[in-house]
């Protein structure tokens, strides 16, 4: 799937493949809480980094954490835009919350580092959501996989 993203002030604008499009991790840690500026952020989407195009590179800005991850945000906006690890050159993480392409809503969502979460952020409770102090050991595509939802439903 060809996703379409931009920063709020559109500034930014990307276009990226992915075969995992569903939004369906929440974390409630305190880096996604704050560089997303909300409860938490869905920086789930695992993309092909050799697919990224980027337009108003000259606008990004990046804070690279101790943990080797790169989050590119809007230097004239703020937007969290995508993230990178060190470790992973293959893929880009973009923010759902950046994509402008109407993603398909999941069939359950992941609620990670719930310990981390302050009482005014707790996790909606569903019961068909999934909620985990930490973190999930399953990476994303093989969430998308178990689900039958890799590639659109072809994996």
């Amino acid at each position: 799937m060809q996703l379409a993203g931009s920063c709020f002030c559109g500034a930014v604008r990307f276009t990226v493949g992915t075969r995992t499009p569903y939004p369906y991790r929440r974390c409630y840690c305190a880096r996604c809480r704050k560089t997303a500026g909300g409860t938490g952020a869905a920086a789930n989407l695992l993309a092909q980094a050799s697919t990224l195009a980027v337009e108003g590179a000259e606008a990004l800005t990046e804070y690279a954490a101790p943990d080797a991850t790169r989050t590119r945000f809007c230097s004239r906006c703020g937007s969290a835009v995508y993230l990178t690890i060190d470790s992973v050159t293959d893929f880009v993480y973009p923010f759902a919350s950046a994509v402008d392409t109407p993603l398909p809503e999941p069939p359950e969502r992941v609620h990670v580092f719930t310990g981390d979460a302050p009482a005014w952020a707790n996790p909606p409770s569903s019961p068909t959501d999934l909620t985990v102090e930490r973190n999930t050991n399953e990476s994303i595509e093989g969430w998308h996989r178990r689900k039958g939802l890799l590639d659109g439903g072809r994996g």
